[in-house]
């Protein structure tokens, strides 16, 4: 569960992208970061921990991009660092970057194939093998090569790319996680939730999954299946902030009880391959770990009946 907040337009795009993370920490408080279009190359700025330090990290950054990317990460694959923060890169970390809310059930082996293509991979997610691959794929078109790279990956996910090529450009994709995109006057969004833009605009469209949007200062676009399809329900958002972070639910109780098969599915899915069990991240061979005779559940306020629960079937 991660947030995502891109921006074209003709305003600097840092302090929008902030404050669309502001409005998506929730999403995501292991660590952060920007992607920003500069002429010479796409720069960027992470950091570990609060949104506060990404915002002390960027603060002298005196930045005018117009086009950008930012994220907020709750971490499943690889450790809370700022090597493993997005946006992620590939090869050439000056020319594309990506960042995405989900995982990718099949990185290993995409993986093991980019690196033995020679591609040098910097990070402990499963993520960066998107970005590696959409640097293979490119050849031009960044909605082409992202249409490209969807298929090959397995799992529940969100991408959302940049490309210095591209000045004025994002493209993104959704596969049963969210993404939502927000229409203004010369300017657009792409977002995981309607919260991170909601103060600039209210007209939104919700892309069905599997299908790649592009945005730029002009409008959206959208392709399903390699072709151009219309997309013409554009909503119009009347909740107010509050309730745009609670997804529309009364309470964030409410929200979280709906979330839980994406949540199941996010701990589980860095540990499940077709039907084999996954616990390398454990330490233990496999003799420690099938000898193991007792489980210790650690949780706090409604959590720990629902940790009781667990125990009792464990």
């Amino acid at each position: 569960m991660c947030g995502i907040i891109g921006y074209v337009g003709s305003r600097a795009c840092k302090p929008l992208l902030l404050q669309g993370l502001t409005r998506l920490e929730y999403r995501g408080y292991d660590s952060a970061g920007l992607a920003l279009h500069e002429q010479d190359g796409i720069d960027y700025v992470r950091a570990v921990g609060p949104l506060d330090r990404l915002k002390e990290a960027a603060g002298p950054n005196g930045s005018t991009s117009r086009h950008g990317l930012g994220h907020t990460r709750w971490a499943t694959h690889g450790g809370v660092t700022e090597q493993n923060a997005h946006p992620l890169t590939g090869c050439n970390d000056s020319e594309l970057a990506i960042v995405l809310n989900g995982i990718v059930e099949n990185y290993r082996e995409l993986r093991e194939e980019l690196q033995a293509q020679g591609h040098t991979f910097t990070s402990e997610t499963d993520a960066e093998v998107v970005a590696h691959l959409l640097e293979q794929e490119y050849d031009g078109d960044l909605t082409q090569a992202l249409m490209r790279v969807y298929p090959l990956l397995d799992g529940h996910f969100t991408i959302v790319a940049i490309h210095h090529g591209h000045p004025d450009l994002l493209v993104g994709v959704r596969h049963q996680t969210p993404l939502v995109v927000g229409l203004g006057e010369g300017e657009n969004f792409l977002a995981s939730n309607v919260a991170a833009f909601m103060s600039e605009t209210r007209r939104a469209v919700f892309p069905d999954d599997g299908e790649v949007v592009e945005i730029t200062p002009a409008g959206a676009r959208f392709f399903k299946d390699g072709a151009q399809v219309d997309h013409p329900e554009i909503e119009r958002i009347e909740w107010d902030e509050d309730s745009a972070e609670r997804g529309g639910y009364e309470t964030f109780m409410l929200k979280e009880i709906y979330e839980q098969p994406e949540a199941v599915r996010e701990t589980i899915g860095d540990r499940v391959r077709g039907h084999d069990l996954m616990l390398e991240a454990l330490g233990l061979s496999e003799g420690e770990d099938q000898n193991l005779r007792r489980i210790v559940v650690v949780a706090a306020g409604t959590s720990y009946h629902a940790g009781v629960v667990a125990r009792y079937i464990i």
